[in-house]
């Protein structure tokens, strides 16, 4: 399991995101990626850039008041 902090990244963190989901990644890992959110469009980017990218979206939640958490696993 790894965890990327994207929140950082503010509103830009997709490019970040594909490109940690481009890397090779061990079949059986699972990443969590941490991102913040204004409004809830960047929770369907997210999940759409999953998908693009050929992992399975396991988990998407609200973590507080800004923040947001997923967790993909390759499908």
């Amino acid at each position: 399991m790894k965890r990327y902090d994207l929140r950082h990244l503010k509103n830009d963190f997709e490019p970040r995101m594909k490109e940690i989901l481009g890397e090779t990644h061990k079949a059986t890992e699972t990443l969590i990626f941490l991102f913040e959110i204004g409004d809830f469009t960047p929770v369907q980017r997210s999940a759409d850039l999953v998908k693009e990218c050929g992992y399975e979206l396991y988990n998407s939640l609200k973590f507080n008041e800004v923040d947001w958490t997923i967790v993909v696993k390759k499908d």
